[in-house]
Formats: structure tokens, C-alpha cells, sequence
């Protein structure tokens, strides 16, 4: 038997769907043991430098007491890692904006969860995959702790209040974040504007206004396109008076027939009238 148990020792679980099983043992001195399923994440549809191809893998099952932190340190062992993505459940990448500080941000959901580990070089894929299922992977060590439990919480609530001098550092950094992105759209939208105002050739051409007016140059091309729309606008407007003269002559000719009939009938009651009088001679 012996034989036997060496020849199935050190060997990776793969399980339909392309997923190899790994093992999480939270310290060196604990019985239970957690699974979780990893894959090379390959969709075609999601073209984005944040999830290379060759580079990303994709994690199942991820327990709560694992963070970011605690995911990149774990995964280390098998190759430089670049960047660490937990959420919820899967889905392509969302650009969600400048990184907010933590005093901006919601507390996220404690859960199970699915990560997306992005690594350095692409043999850290292979290395992963290639890891036996029956070595666990330790989460918590002396140069590494992690804290669950009554110290988790207490570490929280400690982290809860905010220092007043770190909350205006996150604020001025935030700030200046922000003015330089408006400053860089402002210049980008100039940029673009300046590009449709050339014509084919890179000719402009700058008209003069008002007196104390800045004037914008005009290309042939933005005459050209002035000149269609105010065309267009002409057209429309016709058309609109036509059918406004239209319901006006309808409406005159309604009430002349109203007025046409109003007198028959008056003629009709005063005939009436006269026939029912009464005539003794």
C-alpha cells in the first residue's frame, strides 16, 4: 500500500469546467481545510489591460476573512502579483473612477467571494494550476497574522474614527485629483474642438465680429454644415405655416357654415312662429 499512497500523493484535482482545487488551511495548527477553484481567466469578449489573458486568474470561493492583502501575499508564492480584484460575483471590469480613501468608501459585504489575481509574468499561471491539491496554502503565520474573531472587531472599531489631519490629507489629495482631471478634459475638449474646425486641407479660416467679441474661426466644411441646417430649419418652418394657414382657412370656413346655418334656423323658428298666430278674421 505504500507504494500506492506515494503514487497518488502530490498530485492537482481538476474538476469539470477547467478548475483546479486548491487548499486553504487557515494556521499551520488547524484541522479544517477550505477549498477553493481557480482557472485561467480566458474571455475573449473582455479586451481590457486591467485582466490580460495570459496573466489573470480567477478565483471561486474565496472565504471573508481573506482580503486583497491577505489574497496577494498568499499567491506570492508562485510569482510577482500586480493586482488583486475581490467582488461579489463575476463580471467584466468596470472603471469606477479615481480610488476613494477608505473614510468615502461603504463597508463592504462580509461573504464569500470571487477574485480575479493579475500576475507579473505568465508562468505564475502555470505554477498555480500545477499545485497540489493535498499541500494546503496557510493564510495566517507569524510574519503574516490575520486576525479574525474579538481582535477583527476590535481592530475595526479602532480603524472606525478617523484622525483629523489624515482626513484632510485624503480630502486635499482627492481634490487636487479632481481639479486635474477637469483640467485635463477641459484640454481635451479644446483639442477636439480645434480638430473639427479644420478642413480636409488644415485650413482655417477666422472670420471677424462684434467689437470686444471673441470670434470662433470657421472651416468651409462648418459653413457648409451651417448653411444645411439653416436650410433645414427654413423647410421646417414653411411647412409649419403652411398647415397653421391651413387649420386658420379650415376653421374660418367651420364657422361661416355655423353662422349660415344659425340664420336658417332663426328664419325657420320665426316662420313657425307666424304660422301657429292667431287670426279670428
Amino acid at each position: 500500500m505504500a507504494p500506492s499512497r506515494t503514487k497518488h500523493a502530490n498530485q492537482t484535482c481538476v474538476i469539470p469546467g477547467g478548475f483546479t482545487v486548491l487548499s486553504l488551511q487557515f494556521s499551520t495548527d488547524s484541522v479544517a481545510q477550505h477549498k477553493i477553484c481557480v482557472k485561467e481567466h480566458q474571455v475573449r469578449a473582455e479586451k481590457t489591460t486591467q485582466r490580460p489573458l495570459d496573466r489573470t486568474l480567477f478565483v471561486l470561493n474565496i472565504p471573508p476573512y481573506c482580503s486583497e492583502g491577505v489574497i496577494k501575499e498568499l499567491f506570492s508564492q508562485f510569482g510577482p502579483v500586480q493586482s488583486v480584484e475581490l467582488r461579489e460575483k463575476p463580471g467584466s471590469f468596470e472603471h469606477s473612477g479615481p480610488k476613494l480613501a477608505k473614510y468615502f468608501t461603504p463597508a463592504q459585504k462580509q461573504g464569500f467571494r470571487v477574485g480575479y489575481i493579475v500576475f507579473q509574468k505568465a508562468i505564475s499561471i502555470t505554477a498555480v494550476k500545477s499545485h497540489p491539491h493535498d499541500v494546503p496554502l496557510v493564510v495566517s503565520t507569524e510574519q503574516r497574522p490575520v486576525w479574525t474573531g474579538l481582535q477583527k472587531w476590535i481592530h475595526q472599531y479602532k480603524q472606525s474614527f478617523a484622525q483629523p489631519d489624515k482626513l484632510q490629507e485624503a480630502v486635499d489629495t482627492f481634490m487636487q485629483d479632481y481639479d486635474k482631471r477637469k483640467e485635463e478634459e477641459a484640454e481635451r475638449q479644446k483639442e477636439e474642438a480645434e480638430e473639427q474646425l479644420e478642413d480636409e486641407e488644415g485650413w482655417v479660416k477666422v472670420t471677424r465680429g462684434k467689437s470686444g467679441t471673441k470670434t470662433r474661426p470657421h472651416s468651409e466644411v462648418s459653413n457648409q454644415k451651417a448653411l444645411q441646417k439653416e436650410s433645414r430649419k427654413r423647410k421646417r418652418k414653411e411647412l409649419m405655416n403652411f398647415y397653421t394657414w391651413q387649420h386658420r382657412n379650415t376653421q374660418k370656413e367651420h364657422i361661416a357654415e355655423l353662422r349660415k346655418k344659425f340664420e336658417e334656423d332663426k328664419q325657420r323658428i320665426a316662420l313657425l312662429r307666424a304660422q301657429r298666430k292667431f287670426r279670428p278674421y
